[in-house]
């Protein structure tokens, strides 16, 4: 069984062998720009060079970018511990290939259909994609270009139209934006298989028919009267989760069953006494019907809300009472309140597991 650093590597080495220069992850903290206070999309660095105000130059390149999603648009905090498939997390790597004017829709589409198939052993009939249908508010037609580069891969019945919600990828009410390319597995038994067609539960919120992957191309800046223009150079901006492909890879029922979380988990059973059962939420907001069910979401709570915090201060932003900093007290607050609440934490905590990161 791959590691999650093996995993983290190979999606690495395989684009640099494509000629990607490997780029460091820029901080979580946002610094220089009014309009966002956290990174939270692997794009968020290279805006600038989208924008054509930045030298493009290398025109490829590949990261595993740290992120953090808790406010505005982007916000998956009351999900997390709690979400129906355990996949989503207020801090998470996001695995990433630029191009820069470089290749485009035809180029993404066959590069992340040779390294989940040829470098990670995917089985193809268990991958589905999908295209946006258009829009005809926005007088936008169908992506029949992806598409057709994705029917040389996959049968029709596996290529899926998405509506502009899933499909039409954009940073915020402004900025760089464009059509996408989900990639979503299915990895449910054969005999479920054989009873609901796949394609089916795409984007449906199904625990184990999940999106990895998603593949933007960026055609267009968001204009602040609404209107779209088209960008200077076209963009290839993927982002897959890598939580959720450790996951698939490790062969778990979720991402806090993987090597990413488990130390993590670990010492909260050692420090608290408390068990973690590894169930899923059930009851009115998957808030858990029973004690296990409530130790574990705040098992998955406290680990998850640890890495968040911690990255937030080792990239410079503590804890405060305005603007991240109060995002960043909203996040620590929560664990704590998760912790006393069900692990019967009464005194400080949290700290005693910064080791195990």
């Amino acid at each position: 069984m791959m590691t999650a650093n093996e995993i983290r590597d190979s999606y690495l080495k395989f684009f640099e062998s494509k000629g990607h220069v490997i780029v460091p992850s820029a901080p979580i903290v946002v610094k220089d720009d009014p309009t966002l206070m956290f990174t939270n999309a692997g794009m968020n660095q290279w805006k600038d060079i989208i924008l054509g105000t930045k030298d493009p130059d290398p025109r490829r390149r590949t990261d595993s970018q740290k992120c953090l999603r808790v406010s505005g648009k982007h916000n998956d905090l009351e999900e997390v511990g709690r979400d129906s498939a355990l996949s989503h997390h207020t801090m998470f790597e996001m695995l990433g290939n630029w191009s820069f004017g470089d290749y485009f829709k035809e180029g993404a589409i066959d590069f992340a259909f040779e390294y989940l198939v040829d470098v990670l052993h995917l089985d193809p009939k268990d991958l589905y994609v999908t295209v946006f249908e258009g829009d005809a508010s926005e007088n936008l037609s169908r992506d029949d270009e992806a598409s057709s580069y994705w029917e040389k891969h996959f049968p029709k019945n596996h290529i899926v139209n998405g509506n502009k919600h899933d499909n039409f990828w954009e940073m915020g009410d402004t900025g760089p934006c464009g059509p996408c390319t989900e990639i979503h597995i299915d990895f449910r038994s054969e005999e479920e298989k054989s009873k609901v067609p796949g394609e089916t539960l795409v984007n449906k919120d199904h625990p184990q028919v999940i999106e990895i992957w998603n593949v933007v191309f960026m055609q267009y800046n968001r204009k602040a009267d609404g209107n779209l223009e088209p960008l200077k150079m076209h963009v290839i901006d993927t982002g897959m989760g890598f939580e959720r492909l450790v996951r698939l890879m490790q062969g778990k029922k979720s991402n806090y069953d993987t090597d990413i979380f488990a130390p993590i988990i670990n010492e909260i059973e050692r420090l608290s006494g408390k068990k973690y059962n590894h169930t899923f939420p059930e009851g009115s907001n998957g808030e858990g019907i029973n004690t296990e069910q409530k130790v574990d979401i705040a098992i998955r709570v406290v680990a998850d809300h640890l890495r968040a915090v911690a990255f937030a201060i080792a990239d410079g932003q503590l804890p405060a009472n305005a603007k991240a900093g109060y995002v960043i007290r909203r996040i620590l607050r929560r664990a704590v309140r998760y912790a006393y609440t069900f692990l019967d934490q009464k005194s400080a905590f949290m700290f005693k597991l910064i080791p195990v990161l």
